[in-house]
């Protein structure tokens, strides 16, 4: 029962939040200084989570067998591959590096 009036003041919010953003598109003008700081910040915070979800499993080191598949991944997504050879490319690289004793 605690968590029923969070869950549901949640569930409102959501659903207002997408009902007035589409209602207010044509009444609020952005200026294009606030767009821009919006798409780097967007960017920034992309680059915080891939590079903590990388680098850390937990609070420790994740080991170089990860971020030698994010890498590889990432340039395979540059060289603008099909997005299933960039995943089975990633993890097999990640793999075969744990494999030969290379966390």
């Amino acid at each position: 029962m605690s968590l029923t009036i969070p869950l549901l003041a949640l569930i409102v919010g959501t659903y207002a939040l997408r009902m007035v953003g589409p209602a207010l598109r044509t009444r609020v003008t952005i200026s294009p200084r606030i767009d821009k700081v919006m798409t780097t910040a967007v960017a920034v915070i992309f680059v915080a989570l891939v590079a903590t979800s990388t680098l850390l499993v937990g609070k420790d080191f994740a080991g170089f067998a990860l971020p030698a598949g994010v890498a590889v991944a990432a340039v395979l997504a540059w060289r603008r591959s099909p997005f299933v050879v960039i995943v089975l490319a990633a993890a097999a690289t990640t793999a075969g590096l744990r494999w030969v004793g290379l966390s």
